[in-house]
């Protein structure tokens, strides 16, 4: 008899702990938890063949989660960027370099030596010129970024760099190519735009 009324109490336990289990594996993982969607898109989203168009990459956070800018003015915060790479050069070539979010907040991390860092809440966008190359073919491009690491934290735990690749669409309208902007055309000619 008891015997059997342990066996009985193992198997409840068991029954108990069972759903427990399950809801575990059911949590959200810490993105879902931080990032409600990642976008990538071109602005405009058509152009013709040499006009400069915007991709914009934008992040939107959940509340208490924060992200970073791509460099950090304090060397001692380094490590709380977001990292973005570019596609080489096709129909597509990117000019100039990422511009960060506009008026970031700042706070100072005194116990780990930084004296300012920047950090985003919210909906966080960043933007990158490029130049529809004067050769492309008229129709749909579709560019894919080779990688975008996301760094999220929130007010306990900042998170390992979430590997991404987004990607945006772009039509490439028919007719002639239009001047390349000179601010951009040495880019383009050493990328072979040209």
């Amino acid at each position: 008899m008891r015997t059997l009324l342990s066996v009985a109490v193992v198997v409840a336990a068991g029954f108990l702990a069972a759903p427990r289990a399950v809801a575990d594996d059911k949590k959200p993982d810490w993105f879902t938890r931080s990032v409600k969607s990642i976008e990538a898109t071109f602005e405009p989203a058509e152009a013709k063949p040499g006009q400069t168009v915007t991709f914009r990459l934008t992040v939107h956070l959940n509340p208490g989660c924060q992200t970073y800018p791509t460099k950090q003015p304090d060397k001692q915060a380094a490590g709380m960027v977001n990292t973005i790479k570019f596609p080489a050069a096709g129909s597509v070539v990117f000019v100039g370099g990422v511009i960060d979010p506009a008026d970031p907040k700042t706070k100072a991390e005194p116990e780990i030596g930084i004296k300012e860092m920047h950090y985003y809440v919210g909906k966080v966008v960043y933007e990158h010129k490029a130049v529809v190359a004067p050769t492309a073919k008229p129709g749909t491009v579709t560019v894919k970024l080779p990688s975008f690491k996301l760094t999220v934290c929130d007010a306990i735990n900042c998170y390992p760099p979430k590997a991404l690749a987004p990607e945006a669409t772009l039509k490439v309208l028919a007719g002639p190519a239009v001047a390349v902007d000179k601010a951009y055309e040495e880019e383009v000619k050493k990328a072979g735009g040209l």
